[in-house]
């Protein structure tokens, strides 16, 4: 009884806090987008807005207007040199690069940047690691030449790693999609099927 009182509670735990997180931080941002925009639309309106969803309706725009500024060249250069200027402020710089890298890996760009979830082997000969292979390359060396693919290899979540080309030969094609592929990796591999590759 009291081990399956601990597995549930556990369980539990793990289904829980990520939705109560997920839900408390997109409640605060909309609160705090609320709270700076009220007043101006309480001046517009001359009536008070509490509890009409304006903060949601504004966060929405606001994210629709970053994303058409993001889609465009001029919008990129400006939002570089946002990063650039971000990565200078001595405590936001610690926590910004792994936060933007890791909501980045699960954005439309980079998903379809990889394009199979592979195993090679890596860091040695006989361990072997997940990977994602992001291109093909045509190798021309004094043997010959050979079918090479590039796999960037996590070494950190999503945002660091290893990019090593080898012969295609070499990958073991594991069947999973990439969405599962980074679930595997974001789930410090507990996520990973019981048997590979998966056909």
């Amino acid at each position: 009884m009291k081990t399956w009182l601990k597995v549930r509670l556990i369980a539990g735990f793990f289904v829980t806090v990520p939705v109560v997180a997920t839900a408390w931080i997109l409640y605060a941002f909309w609160s705090w987008i609320d709270s700076r925009f009220a007043p101006i639309y309480e001046r517009i309106l001359r009536r008070p807005v509490e509890g009409w969803g304006l903060g949601f309706l504004t966060a929405v725009v606001l994210i629709l207007l970053m994303g058409i500024v993001a889609r465009n060249v001029a919008g990129r250069r400006v939002l570089a040199f946002g990063d650039r200027w971000l990565y200078r402020v001595p405590v936001f710089r610690l926590l910004y690069p792994s936060v933007k890298m890791l909501i980045d890996s699960f954005s439309p760009e980079r998903r379809n940047s990889f394009k199979a979830v592979v195993l090679v082997q890596h860091p040695r000969e006989g361990a072997y690691a997940f990977g994602f292979v992001t291109s093909q390359v045509l190798l021309e060396s004094p043997a010959g030449k050979g079918e090479m693919v590039t796999v960037f290899v996590p070494s950190n979540n999503l945002y660091l790693g290893d990019i090593i080309v080898v012969p295609s030969e070499d990958v073991i094609h594991t069947g999973l999609s990439v969405e599962e592929g980074i679930r595997i990796i974001l789930s410090a591999g507990t996520a990973t099927p019981q048997r590979l590759p998966r056909i």
